[in-house]
């Protein structure tokens, strides 16, 4: 037994001796001077990199336009929207069931708030029609914050809101509000004419959405709204909207519905981008 014992303090004595050596007062094969030389290189060689990383962050930021982005990539077309979104693009209710189509009501309140004729007239312009609002920067001399054109919620006609507190949901007849995306910079139309919106109902629905009415009339994005200029530099600026109502459309049935934008400057959409410069969502009136 006496011999095991003796062999196991030998064989984990150099373990021991690796770990702390009184004799060369060593630590894990390293002694105190060794030990603070090391450190003080990796020190020295992270605070390098974290310096080089300050210094490349710092010079980039030095190119950044806190206006206007330095690199712009997008879409040749913006992507529209509507509102009601409803679930998954789906506008489906019951005429005769208040609480089926109440969340449309109150989205498009909600989203129509900032749209009210008494906010606009206080804080944007009033702008001549089909012409671009061009407020350009003079050299180094900052133009901002820019000036907005006013979009008065009384301009949705039907669809304000404001003559059918409902918007058609309680008569069969239902208001959609379509938006096109803001790009920084974007020129959607020339020669004076304003892009404009179209729906109709795919191919096989055809016979079933009936007559529509627009508003604006035409159901155009008037010129005066844009360029836009970011959301930083105008502060206050009101997207343009499209007011569509459905004005006869078919009872108890799906239909598939696209809208899109017509424009002599933008391209057609593209198959691979089912928003680009176009929407498509169902819709379903109940009568029971």
């Amino acid at each position: 037994m006496s011999g095991t014992k003796e062999e196991d303090r030998k064989g984990s004595s150099p373990w021991r001796e690796f770990f702390w050596n009184p004799r060369t007062h060593e630590l894990l094969g390293r002694t105190a001077t060794s030990w603070g030389l090391i450190l003080l290189f990796y020190l020295v060689f992270y605070l390098f990199l974290a310096g080089m990383f300050a210094l490349t962050m710092y010079v980039m930021l030095l190119t950044l336009d806190d206006y206007k982005p330095t690199w712009q990539d997008r879409l040749a077309t913006p992507g529209m929207m509507i509102r009601p979104k409803g679930d998954q693009l789906e506008i489906i209710f019951s005429v005769s069931q208040t609480e089926s189509w109440d969340s449309f009501v109150y989205n498009l309140n909600t989203f129509l708030s900032p749209y009210n004729d008494s906010y606009q007239v206080q804080t944007n312009d009033d702008c001549p029609p089909d012409q671009y609002f061009i407020q350009e920067d003079s050299g180094e001399v900052r133009n901002n914050p820019k000036r907005s054109c006013q979009f008065n919620r009384t301009m949705l006609g039907d669809c304000s809101g404001i003559s059918d507190r409902f918007y058609g949901y309680s008569q069969g007849q239902p208001c959609i509000l379509i938006k096109l995306n803001r790009v920084i910079g974007m020129f959607p139309g020339k020669d004076g004419q304003s892009p404009y919106v179209t729906c109709g109902a795919k191919r096989e629905d055809s016979e079933k959405i009936g007559p529509l009415a627009y508003f604006p009339p035409n159901g155009t994005f008037n010129l005066m709204y844009y360029p836009y200029y970011g959301k930083r530099a105008q502060v206050n600026y009101t997207q343009p909207l499209v007011a569509v109502k459905f004005l006869n459309a078919s009872l108890n049935t799906d239909i598939n519905i696209e809208c899109k934008i017509n424009s002599n400057t933008l391209a057609a959409g593209s198959d691979r981008d089912k928003f680009a410069g176009r929407v498509s969502f169902k819709l379903r009136i109940n009568d029971k």
